[in-house]
C-alpha cells in the first residue's frame, strides 16, 4: 500500500511539473525572467571585463563591449596603492564592526524588553523606534553635525560609529521584537522557574533562538554601514579616516580619465559585502521568510 501511495505521489508530481512547464503563461514568465537576468548581469560582466583592461585597449578595440586584446592586473594595483584603497577599506571595517556590534547588542536587548514585558509606555517607546526610521537623512544632517562638533567627535571614527548605532537601532529593534514575539513564552517561564535571571534568559535562551533574524539584520546592516557615503562626507574631513564609499569618490576625481582604475576600485569595494552575504545567506533567507508558513 505504501509503495502504491508513493507511486501515485510521484506520478502526480510529474503531471504537475509537466503542466507547469507547458503552460503558456509559465513559459512567458520564464522567458521574461531570463531576459531580466541577462539585462542585470551584462553591466556587471562589462564592469569586470573593463577592470582587467587598459584604456588604450578599450579605445582601440571599439569600446567596453568589445573583446579585449589583453588582460592586466595593474588597475587593481593602482587602485589599491596609489588610489588609497589600502587605507579606505580598513577604515570601513574600523567603522562597520563596532557599529554592527553595538547595534545588534543594544537592539536585541531593547527588542527583548519590548517583546516580553508589559509596562507603562511600552507602546509609545516602540512607536518612537519606528518613527525614527521615517526621518529622512537630510533633516538630520545639520543637527547631527552640530552635535558631533559640540561633543568633540567631529572628524573621528566615533562620530560615524555612534551615529550608525543610534540611527539603525530603530529598524533592528522593530525586526527583532517581532521575531521574539513568535518565541513561545512557556520556554522563558520554565527558565524563570528554574531560577534563571532575565539577562541569562536573554543571553543563553533568547539570542540562540533568534539567530536567523540576527543574521538577516546583520547582513543588511553590514551592507548599509559599509557602503555609507553621505555621513562619511558630513562627519569626516580627513582623507585618512574616510571609508570606501567616500574614497571611491576621491578616486573618481583623481583618475577622472581612467575608468578602468575606478571600476577596479569599485569592484574591490564590493567584495566584503558579497563575502558576508555568501556566508550568511542561509540565515538571511530564513529570517526573511519568518512566519510565511504560519
Amino acid at each position: 500500500m505504501a509503495m502504491i501511495n508513493t507511486s501515485r505521489e510521484m506520478t502526480g508530481k510529474r503531471d504537475r511539473k509537466a503542466r507547469f512547464f507547458t503552460s503558456p503563461k509559465r513559459i512567458l514568465l520564464y522567458i521574461a525572467l531570463v531576459l531580466f537576468t541577462i539585462l542585470w548581469t551584462v553591466p556587471i560582466l562589462v564592469a569586470i571585463g573593463t577592470a582587467f583592461r587598459t584604456n588604450s585597449d578599450i579605445l582601440l578595440q571599439g569600446g567596453p563591449f568589445s573583446l579585449p586584446k589583453e588582460l592586466v592586473l595593474t588597475n587593481f594595483q593602482a587602485a589599491w596603492q596609489r588610489g588609497g584603497l589600502s587605507r579606505y577599506i580598513p577604515n570601513s571595517f574600523i567603522i562597520t564592526f563596532p557599529s554592527l556590534f553595538l547595534t545588534l547588542f543594544l537592539s536585541s536587548m531593547s527588542a527583548y524588553a519590548l517583546a516580553r514585558f508589559r509596562f507603562r509606555g511600552h507602546r509609545l517607546i516602540f512607536a518612537l523606534f519606528i518613527a525614527g526610521n521615517m526621518l529622512p537623512f537630510q533633516v538630520l544632517m545639520l543637527p547631527v553635525f552640530r552635535l558631533t562638533d559640540a561633543l568633540g567627535l567631529y572628524d573621528t571614527y566615533w562620530a560615524l560609529i555612534l551615529f550608525h548605532t543610534a540611527f539603525q537601532l530603530g529598524f533592528c529593534t522593530f525586526v527583532l521584537r517581532n521575531y521574539m514575539r513568535t518565541i513561545p513564552g512557556e520556554m522563558l517561564e520554565a527558565a524563570r522557574i528554574d531560577g534563571c535571571g532575565e539577562f541569562r534568559i536573554y543571553w543563553q535562551i533568547m539570542l540562540p533562538l533568534v539567530l536567523p533574524a540576527m543574521a538577516a539584520v546583520a547582513t543588511l546592516e553590514f551592507t548599509w554601514i559599509f557602503n555609507d557615503y553621505l555621513w562619511a562626507i558630513v562627519l569626516l574631513r580627513s582623507d585618512a579616516l574616510k571609508p570606501i564609499a567616500a574614497g571611491l569618490a576621491l578616486l573618481q576625481g583623481q583618475y577622472i580619465q581612467d575608468w578602468t582604475v575606478i571600476i577596479a576600485g569599485a569592484l574591490m569595494g564590493t567584495l566584503p559585502t558579497m563575502v558576508v552575504f555568501i556566508f550568511l545567506q542561509r540565515y538571511f533567507l530564513g529570517g526573511l521568510t519568518l512566519g510565511s508558513t504560519k
